[in-house]
């Protein structure tokens, strides 16, 4: 392995006082995943402290883990948190675990705070039991598909290069025919290469209740692919989506790229990893304990989600401190001085904060993505005026 970097300095402004509690808590259930997509930045990328960790996290490390969730639920007073189960695949520690670990952490918050769980899966292992035990526990099931094609997913692959798309494509069906309470929806990682109404139909096919769009973890030092120094591909291909979703009326799925900006650009409240000021709110237990920043940094650099803590001997208040944290909570104070001046800040924010990484100059500067998400907040304000001056005088 690697040896792990010295986290990239820039000047952090001070923390919100008091800062944002947290209110999602990403739990690392199994650190391996049954799959070897090509393109992951978590198995493929920079950082490989993965491989150093337990595959499994223990009962200790989850008894504690909730133990601490209660702890920062209590002290901030919460009457809601997210607790999202997460991998690797997650479901390779087996829904009777996650089932465990759910109730588990509901009986240890206070009973004014609700517990919203969420497992993330690539669907390939989802059967009818595994699906009546999580929804039994009330836990809602998103999976990761690139498409609704087997073509899309040619990429996603086991570890024995077969394709994944038969076991997945069947594990989302059968979530949608027979546990469609419990379907939480359907994550897409854009690429540019593809036929962006096809691929969103194709996923129409698979009835999601919403649809994510994420852009792939990219940077200044490492470029996502197709991307280059003119043009805004992934801009364009958002934009084609946004009026197939838009023409539609909006009824067939929920997308929540698109909702978010609206709601920004109307100076509603929304609250989005990827666009607006609102201060961030999540955090991440690894499977050995270790209190992390969100996986989307290891795309930047070993050990760039590391904060020193662990659930054993710290709380989560303590990563409330760390100076990464502080950063995403600290608004527009944190962003580069070009993101300040700019006419779309309340809308982009500056983008995702992994998107900024530039080597040897930290998390200081626009997002690799800057070009894209202006050509797309400024088609999505374009289509606005004639369309939502009844929302807006609402509002």
């Amino acid at each position: 392995m690697t040896s792990v970097r010295a986290p990239e300095r820039t000047a952090v402004p001070p923390p919100p006082d008091p800062p944002f509690p947290f209110r999602q808590f990403i739990v690392k259930m199994h650190g391996r995943c049954n799959l070897a997509c090509r393109y992951c930045y978590l198995y493929e990328g920079p950082d490989d402290t993965w491989r150093t960790r337990p595959a499994t996290a223990s009962p200790a490390v989850l008894g504690r883990t909730a133990d601490r969730v209660a702890e920062h639920a209590r002290a901030h007073d919460l009457t809601a948190l997210s607790l999202v189960l997460h991998g690797g695949e997650p479901l390779l520690a087996g829904a009777d675990t996650l089932a465990r670990f759910t109730d588990l952490v509901r009986d240890r918050v206070p009973a004014s705070c609700a517990v919203h769980p969420t497992v993330q899966t690539n669907a390939t292992l989802l059967t009818e039991r595994r699906l009546a035990v999580l929804a039994r526990h009330g836990i809602r099931v998103g999976i990761s598909l690139d498409g609704g094609l087997p073509t899309h997913n040619a990429r996603r692959t086991d570890r024995a290069g077969r394709p994944s798309w038969p076991a997945a494509s069947r594990g989302a069906r059968l979530l949608a025919d027979r546990f469609p309470e419990a379907y939480a929806g359907i994550l897409l990682v854009v690429d540019p290469a593809t036929d962006p109404v096809e691929t969103y139909e194709s996923l129409l096919a698979l009835r999601p209740p919403a649809l994510d769009l994420l852009l792939p973890h990219g940077n200044w030092a490492a470029p996502p692919p197709h991307w280059g120094s003119t043009g805004a591909p992934y801009g364009d291909w958002l934009c084609a989506v946004f009026d197939r979703w838009w023409s539609s009326g909006r009824r067939e799925t929920r997308v929540r790229l698109f909702e978010e900006c609206i709601a920004l650009l109307l100076g509603l409240p929304a609250a989005t990893e990827s666009l607006g000021l609102a201060p961030f709110d999540a955090v991440v237990v690894e499977t050995d304990g270790a209190i992390e920043q969100v996986d989307s940094l290891k795309s930047c650099y070993e050990g760039a989600a590391e904060t020193g803590l662990d659930v054993f001997r710290h709380g989560f208040d303590e990563a409330l401190r760390h100076p990464g944290i502080a950063a995403r909570q600290a608004g527009a104070a944190s962003l580069a001085a070009r993101c300040r001046a700019c006419p779309l800040l309340s809308v982009c924010g500056g983008g995702h904060y992994a998107h900024r990484y530039r080597a040897g100059h930290g998390f200081e500067n626009p997002s690799v993505y800057c070009a894209d998400l202006q050509r797309f907040i400024r088609h999505v304000a374009r289509r606005l005026p004639a369309d939502t001056s009844g929302e807006r005088s609402a509002s």
